[in-house]
Protein backbone atom coordinates (compact mmCIF):
# COMPACT_ATOMS: atom_id res chain seq x y z
CA UNK A 1 0.00 0.00 0.00
CA UNK A 2 2.81 2.39 0.87
CA UNK A 3 4.58 1.65 -2.41
CA UNK A 4 1.36 2.15 -4.37
CA UNK A 5 0.78 5.50 -2.65
CA UNK A 6 4.27 6.63 -3.51
CA UNK A 7 3.70 5.70 -7.16
CA UNK A 8 0.42 7.65 -7.29
CA UNK A 9 2.11 10.66 -5.69
CA UNK A 10 4.97 10.62 -8.19
CA UNK A 11 2.55 10.38 -11.12
CA UNK A 12 0.53 13.34 -9.80
CA UNK A 13 3.62 15.47 -9.22
CA UNK A 14 4.95 14.54 -12.65
CA UNK A 15 1.66 15.51 -14.34
CA UNK A 16 1.51 18.75 -12.36
CA UNK A 17 5.08 19.55 -13.35
CA UNK A 18 4.34 18.92 -17.02
CA UNK A 19 1.46 21.39 -16.76
CA UNK A 20 3.25 24.07 -14.75
CA UNK A 21 6.38 24.24 -16.87
CA UNK A 22 4.58 25.15 -20.16
CA UNK A 23 2.32 27.57 -18.27
CA UNK A 24 5.31 29.39 -16.78
CA UNK A 25 6.87 29.51 -20.23
CA UNK A 26 3.73 31.01 -21.76
CA UNK A 27 3.46 33.62 -19.03
CA UNK A 28 6.88 35.08 -19.78
CA UNK A 29 6.61 38.72 -21.01
CA UNK A 30 8.18 38.02 -24.40
CA UNK A 31 5.90 35.08 -25.05
CA UNK A 32 2.81 37.04 -23.96
CA UNK A 33 3.78 39.81 -26.36
CA UNK A 34 4.22 37.31 -29.19
CA UNK A 35 0.84 35.72 -28.47
CA UNK A 36 -0.85 39.12 -28.33
CA UNK A 37 0.73 40.20 -31.63
CA UNK A 38 -0.34 36.93 -33.23
CA UNK A 39 -3.92 37.45 -32.11
CA UNK A 40 -3.92 41.02 -33.40
CA UNK A 41 -2.48 39.89 -36.73
CA UNK A 42 -5.11 37.15 -37.00
CA UNK A 43 -7.86 39.67 -36.25
CA UNK A 44 -6.51 42.03 -38.92
CA UNK A 45 -6.41 39.20 -41.45
CA UNK A 46 -10.00 38.28 -40.59
CA UNK A 47 -11.10 41.90 -41.07
CA UNK A 48 -9.33 42.15 -44.42
CA UNK A 49 -10.85 38.85 -45.55
CA UNK A 50 -14.29 40.13 -44.61
CA UNK A 51 -13.64 43.47 -46.32
CA UNK A 52 -12.42 41.79 -49.51
CA UNK A 53 -15.78 40.07 -49.95
CA UNK A 54 -18.00 42.86 -48.57
CA UNK A 55 -20.45 44.76 -50.77
CA UNK A 56 -21.05 47.56 -48.28
CA UNK A 57 -19.29 49.59 -45.61
CA UNK A 58 -18.63 48.01 -42.21
CA UNK A 59 -21.47 49.75 -40.39
CA UNK A 60 -24.01 48.74 -43.03
CA UNK A 61 -22.77 45.15 -43.03
CA UNK A 62 -23.30 44.94 -39.26
CA UNK A 63 -27.03 45.72 -39.43
CA UNK A 64 -28.39 42.42 -40.70
CA UNK A 65 -31.92 42.64 -42.09
CA UNK A 66 -34.41 45.46 -42.77
CA UNK A 67 -36.69 46.40 -39.89
CA UNK A 68 -40.16 45.61 -41.22
CA UNK A 69 -41.80 47.56 -38.41
CA UNK A 70 -40.17 50.74 -39.73
CA UNK A 71 -41.79 50.24 -43.16
CA UNK A 72 -45.09 48.43 -42.71
CA UNK A 73 -48.11 50.71 -43.30
CA UNK A 74 -45.81 53.69 -43.92
CA UNK A 75 -46.22 55.87 -47.02
CA UNK A 76 -43.18 55.56 -49.28
CA UNK A 77 -42.80 57.82 -52.34
CA UNK A 78 -40.24 56.66 -54.91
CA UNK A 79 -39.07 58.73 -57.89
CA UNK A 80 -37.51 57.04 -60.91
CA UNK A 81 -39.63 53.99 -60.11
CA UNK A 82 -40.31 52.85 -63.67
CA UNK A 83 -37.07 50.89 -64.09
CA UNK A 84 -33.73 49.91 -62.60
CA UNK A 85 -33.09 50.33 -58.90
CA UNK A 86 -36.28 52.36 -58.48
CA UNK A 87 -38.43 49.50 -59.75
CA UNK A 88 -36.66 46.99 -57.50
CA UNK A 89 -37.00 49.31 -54.51
CA UNK A 90 -40.75 49.51 -55.18
CA UNK A 91 -41.01 45.72 -55.23
CA UNK A 92 -39.04 45.28 -52.01
CA UNK A 93 -40.87 48.06 -50.16
CA UNK A 94 -44.19 46.53 -51.25
CA UNK A 95 -43.20 43.15 -49.81
CA UNK A 96 -42.43 44.86 -46.50
CA UNK A 97 -45.97 46.22 -46.33
CA UNK A 98 -45.40 49.83 -47.41
CA UNK A 99 -48.07 52.05 -48.93
CA UNK A 100 -46.45 53.09 -52.19
CA UNK A 101 -46.49 56.17 -54.39
CA UNK A 102 -44.44 55.53 -57.53
CA UNK A 103 -43.29 58.30 -59.85
CA UNK A 104 -41.49 58.66 -63.17
CA UNK A 105 -42.13 60.35 -66.49
CA UNK A 106 -43.36 57.20 -68.24
CA UNK A 107 -46.86 56.47 -66.93
CA UNK A 108 -47.22 53.28 -68.98
CA UNK A 109 -44.11 51.83 -67.36
CA UNK A 110 -45.40 52.83 -63.94
CA UNK A 111 -48.59 50.88 -64.68
CA UNK A 112 -46.46 47.86 -65.57
CA UNK A 113 -44.48 48.15 -62.34
CA UNK A 114 -47.66 48.53 -60.29
CA UNK A 115 -49.14 45.36 -61.78
CA UNK A 116 -46.03 43.41 -60.75
CA UNK A 117 -45.99 44.58 -57.13
CA UNK A 118 -46.97 42.16 -54.39
CA UNK A 119 -47.58 43.06 -50.76
CA UNK A 120 -49.98 44.02 -48.01
CA UNK A 121 -51.04 47.17 -49.88
CA UNK A 122 -50.02 46.16 -53.40
CA UNK A 123 -50.95 46.30 -56.13
CA UNK A 124 -54.44 47.54 -55.32
CA UNK A 125 -53.55 50.54 -53.16
CA UNK A 126 -50.42 51.63 -55.04
CA UNK A 127 -50.68 55.22 -56.25
CA UNK A 128 -49.19 56.25 -59.59
CA UNK A 129 -47.99 59.85 -59.76
CA UNK A 130 -46.34 60.81 -63.07
CA UNK A 131 -43.54 63.27 -62.38
CA UNK A 132 -40.85 65.13 -64.30
CA UNK A 133 -38.20 66.65 -62.04
CA UNK A 134 -37.31 69.08 -64.81
CA UNK A 135 -40.71 70.75 -64.33
CA UNK A 136 -41.02 74.20 -62.79
CA UNK A 137 -41.63 74.73 -59.08
CA UNK A 138 -45.37 75.35 -59.43
CA UNK A 139 -45.84 72.02 -61.22
CA UNK A 140 -43.82 70.16 -58.61
CA UNK A 141 -45.83 71.83 -55.84
CA UNK A 142 -49.02 70.37 -57.31
CA UNK A 143 -47.48 66.88 -57.35
CA UNK A 144 -46.37 67.20 -53.73
CA UNK A 145 -49.89 68.20 -52.71
CA UNK A 146 -51.26 65.15 -54.53
CA UNK A 147 -48.78 62.86 -52.79
CA UNK A 148 -49.73 64.29 -49.41
CA UNK A 149 -53.43 63.72 -50.13
CA UNK A 150 -53.09 60.01 -50.91
CA UNK A 151 -54.03 57.37 -48.33
CA UNK A 152 -56.62 59.65 -46.71
CA UNK A 153 -54.08 62.41 -46.23
CA UNK A 154 -51.66 60.27 -44.23
CA UNK A 155 -48.69 62.14 -45.68
CA UNK A 156 -45.34 60.92 -46.97
CA UNK A 157 -43.16 59.11 -44.42
CA UNK A 158 -40.28 58.16 -46.74
CA UNK A 159 -39.20 60.15 -49.79
CA UNK A 160 -36.89 58.00 -51.92
CA UNK A 161 -34.97 60.31 -54.27
CA UNK A 162 -33.96 57.82 -56.96
CA UNK A 163 -34.56 59.66 -60.25
CA UNK A 164 -31.32 60.68 -61.96
CA UNK A 165 -29.95 61.84 -65.28
CA UNK A 166 -26.80 60.14 -66.51
CA UNK A 167 -25.11 60.57 -69.86
CA UNK A 168 -22.51 58.28 -71.49
CA UNK A 169 -19.02 58.82 -70.09
CA UNK A 170 -17.09 61.78 -71.51
CA UNK A 171 -14.19 63.92 -70.36
CA UNK A 172 -14.64 67.02 -68.23
CA UNK A 173 -13.80 69.26 -71.20
CA UNK A 174 -16.12 67.51 -73.65
CA UNK A 175 -19.28 68.17 -71.66
CA UNK A 176 -21.77 70.37 -73.50
CA UNK A 177 -23.83 73.11 -71.91
CA UNK A 178 -26.98 71.11 -72.69
CA UNK A 179 -25.63 68.03 -70.90
CA UNK A 180 -24.49 70.14 -67.96
CA UNK A 181 -27.90 71.77 -67.57
CA UNK A 182 -29.88 68.54 -68.06
CA UNK A 183 -27.82 66.70 -65.44
CA UNK A 184 -28.07 69.40 -62.79
CA UNK A 185 -31.73 70.09 -63.49
CA UNK A 186 -32.72 66.51 -62.61
CA UNK A 187 -30.03 65.40 -60.18
CA UNK A 188 -29.75 68.60 -58.15
CA UNK A 189 -32.24 71.39 -58.82
CA UNK A 190 -35.36 69.28 -59.26
CA UNK A 191 -34.47 67.02 -56.35
CA UNK A 192 -33.82 69.97 -54.05
CA UNK A 193 -37.02 71.73 -55.14
CA UNK A 194 -39.11 68.64 -54.47
CA UNK A 195 -37.49 68.38 -51.05
CA UNK A 196 -38.14 72.03 -50.20
CA UNK A 197 -41.80 71.61 -51.11
CA UNK A 198 -42.32 68.36 -49.21
CA UNK A 199 -40.37 69.11 -46.03
CA UNK A 200 -42.88 71.62 -44.52
CA UNK A 201 -45.52 68.85 -44.45
CA UNK A 202 -43.07 66.55 -42.67
CA UNK A 203 -42.18 69.26 -40.18
CA UNK A 204 -45.83 69.67 -39.23
CA UNK A 205 -45.93 65.97 -38.37
CA UNK A 206 -42.44 66.16 -36.83
CA UNK A 207 -41.37 63.11 -38.81
CA UNK A 208 -40.07 62.32 -42.25
CA UNK A 209 -37.19 60.47 -43.85
CA UNK A 210 -35.36 61.30 -47.08
CA UNK A 211 -33.43 58.44 -48.69
CA UNK A 212 -31.13 59.86 -51.34
CA UNK A 213 -29.74 57.58 -54.03
CA UNK A 214 -26.43 59.31 -54.61
CA UNK A 215 -23.36 57.55 -56.02
CA UNK A 216 -19.80 56.50 -55.35
CA UNK A 217 -19.11 59.27 -57.87
CA UNK A 218 -20.26 61.65 -55.14
CA UNK A 219 -17.50 60.40 -52.83
CA UNK A 220 -14.53 59.95 -55.16
CA UNK A 221 -13.37 61.42 -58.46
CA UNK A 222 -15.06 59.69 -61.40
CA UNK A 223 -12.91 60.16 -64.52
CA UNK A 224 -15.18 60.34 -67.55
CA UNK A 225 -18.16 61.40 -65.42
CA UNK A 226 -17.16 64.88 -64.24
CA UNK A 227 -20.59 66.52 -64.42
CA UNK A 228 -22.45 63.50 -63.03
CA UNK A 229 -19.91 63.36 -60.20
CA UNK A 230 -20.31 67.08 -59.52
CA UNK A 231 -24.09 66.69 -59.32
CA UNK A 232 -23.78 63.91 -56.76
CA UNK A 233 -21.29 65.87 -54.65
CA UNK A 234 -23.81 68.73 -54.67
CA UNK A 235 -26.68 66.48 -53.59
CA UNK A 236 -24.58 64.96 -50.79
CA UNK A 237 -23.71 68.39 -49.47
CA UNK A 238 -27.29 69.63 -49.55
CA UNK A 239 -28.86 66.64 -47.82
CA UNK A 240 -26.22 66.25 -45.12
CA UNK A 241 -26.71 69.93 -44.31
CA UNK A 242 -30.50 69.56 -44.37
CA UNK A 243 -30.26 66.75 -41.84
CA UNK A 244 -28.00 68.74 -39.53
CA UNK A 245 -30.48 71.63 -39.60
CA UNK A 246 -33.68 69.62 -39.11
CA UNK A 247 -32.73 66.41 -37.33
CA UNK A 248 -33.94 67.67 -33.96
CA UNK A 249 -37.28 68.46 -35.59
CA UNK A 250 -37.84 64.88 -36.69
CA UNK A 251 -36.32 64.91 -40.19
CA UNK A 252 -33.96 62.05 -41.06
CA UNK A 253 -31.70 61.70 -44.08
CA UNK A 254 -29.94 58.61 -45.41
CA UNK A 255 -27.49 59.21 -48.25
CA UNK A 256 -26.79 56.04 -50.26
CA UNK A 257 -23.65 55.90 -52.40
CA UNK A 258 -23.73 52.87 -54.73
CA UNK A 259 -20.89 51.90 -57.01
CA UNK A 260 -21.47 50.17 -60.36
CA UNK A 261 -24.86 48.44 -60.40
CA UNK A 262 -26.05 45.81 -62.87
CA UNK A 263 -29.49 46.48 -64.31
CA UNK A 264 -31.52 44.26 -66.61
CA UNK A 265 -33.63 46.84 -68.39
CA UNK A 266 -31.33 49.37 -69.90
CA UNK A 267 -31.14 51.90 -67.13
CA UNK A 268 -27.39 51.67 -67.26
CA UNK A 269 -25.23 52.58 -70.23
CA UNK A 270 -23.01 49.50 -70.20
CA UNK A 271 -22.05 47.62 -73.32
CA UNK A 272 -22.14 43.82 -73.45
CA UNK A 273 -18.36 43.76 -73.02
CA UNK A 274 -18.55 45.94 -69.93
CA UNK A 275 -21.25 43.74 -68.43
CA UNK A 276 -19.07 40.70 -69.03
CA UNK A 277 -15.86 42.10 -67.51
CA UNK A 278 -17.07 44.47 -64.78
CA UNK A 279 -18.06 43.06 -61.42
CA UNK A 280 -21.28 44.96 -60.78
CA UNK A 281 -23.66 44.59 -57.86
CA UNK A 282 -27.20 43.49 -58.68
CA UNK A 283 -30.08 45.95 -58.40
CA UNK A 284 -31.76 43.56 -55.97
CA UNK A 285 -28.82 43.60 -53.58
CA UNK A 286 -28.43 47.36 -53.86
CA UNK A 287 -32.12 47.86 -53.05
CA UNK A 288 -31.94 45.44 -50.12
CA UNK A 289 -28.96 47.25 -48.59
CA UNK A 290 -30.62 50.62 -49.18
CA UNK A 291 -33.70 49.55 -47.22
CA UNK A 292 -31.52 48.13 -44.45
CA UNK A 293 -29.73 51.48 -44.22
CA UNK A 294 -32.98 53.44 -44.13
CA UNK A 295 -34.74 51.28 -41.56
CA UNK A 296 -31.72 51.36 -39.26
CA UNK A 297 -31.47 55.14 -39.55
CA UNK A 298 -27.96 55.23 -41.01
CA UNK A 299 -26.81 58.64 -42.19
CA UNK A 300 -24.59 57.59 -45.11
CA UNK A 301 -23.77 54.19 -46.58
CA UNK A 302 -21.51 52.90 -49.32
CA UNK A 303 -22.68 50.01 -51.48
CA UNK A 304 -20.31 48.40 -53.96
CA UNK A 305 -18.12 45.47 -54.82
CA UNK A 306 -14.35 45.86 -54.82
CA UNK A 307 -12.30 47.72 -55.90
CA UNK A 308 -14.68 50.71 -55.81
CA UNK A 309 -15.47 50.18 -52.12
CA UNK A 310 -11.76 50.21 -51.26
CA UNK A 311 -11.25 53.42 -53.24
CA UNK A 312 -14.05 55.12 -51.29
CA UNK A 313 -12.35 54.16 -48.03
CA UNK A 314 -9.00 55.45 -49.26
CA UNK A 315 -10.37 58.79 -50.42
CA UNK A 316 -12.33 59.22 -47.17
CA UNK A 317 -9.67 58.20 -44.65
CA UNK A 318 -6.35 58.45 -46.56
CA UNK A 319 -7.06 61.20 -49.12
CA UNK A 320 -3.47 61.68 -50.25
CA UNK A 321 -3.22 58.03 -51.26
CA UNK A 322 -6.80 57.90 -52.55
CA UNK A 323 -6.42 60.89 -54.84
CA UNK A 324 -3.00 59.68 -55.99
CA UNK A 325 -4.65 56.42 -57.00
CA UNK A 326 -7.41 58.21 -58.91
CA UNK A 327 -4.84 60.41 -60.67
CA UNK A 328 -2.99 57.26 -61.65
CA UNK A 329 -6.00 55.58 -63.27
CA UNK A 330 -7.93 58.62 -64.54
CA UNK A 331 -6.60 58.72 -68.08
CA UNK A 332 -6.76 54.94 -68.43
CA UNK A 333 -10.40 54.94 -67.32
CA UNK A 334 -11.38 57.55 -69.89
CA UNK A 335 -9.71 55.50 -72.63
CA UNK A 336 -11.35 52.29 -71.42
CA UNK A 337 -14.76 53.99 -71.45
CA UNK A 338 -14.22 55.17 -75.02
CA UNK A 339 -13.49 51.57 -76.04
CA UNK A 340 -16.48 50.20 -74.09
CA UNK A 341 -14.13 48.27 -71.83
CA UNK A 342 -13.89 47.65 -68.10
CA UNK A 343 -13.96 50.99 -66.26
CA UNK A 344 -13.95 49.61 -62.71
CA UNK A 345 -11.18 46.97 -62.56
CA UNK A 346 -7.78 46.99 -60.86
CA UNK A 347 -6.25 46.63 -64.32
CA UNK A 348 -6.72 50.36 -64.88
CA UNK A 349 -3.96 51.01 -62.36
CA UNK A 350 -1.49 49.20 -64.60
CA UNK A 351 -2.90 50.33 -67.92
CA UNK A 352 -4.42 46.91 -68.64
CA UNK A 353 -7.55 48.10 -70.37
CA UNK A 354 -10.09 45.62 -71.67
CA UNK A 355 -10.99 46.01 -75.30
CA UNK A 356 -14.34 45.30 -76.84
CA UNK A 357 -14.48 42.38 -79.23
Amino acid sequence: MITQSIVYTLVFVSAKTRFIIPLRFLLQPKMLTLILLSLVFAAILAIFAKFATADGDFTLMSKGHPKREEIEDKVVWITGASRGIGEILAKQFAKLGAKLIISARNEAELERVKAELVGKHAPGEVQILPLDLASDEDSLRVEVQKAESFFSGAGVDYMIHNAAHERPKMTALDVTEEALWATFKINVLGTITLTRLLTPFMLKRRKGHFVVMSSAAGKTPAPGQAVYSASKYAVNGYFHTLRSELFQKGIKVTVVCPGPIETSNGSGASSSEQKRTEKRLTSERCAELTIIAATHGLKEVWISNQPVLAVMYLVQYMPTIGYWLMDKIGGNRVEAAAKKGNTYGWGLLFGQKKKSQ
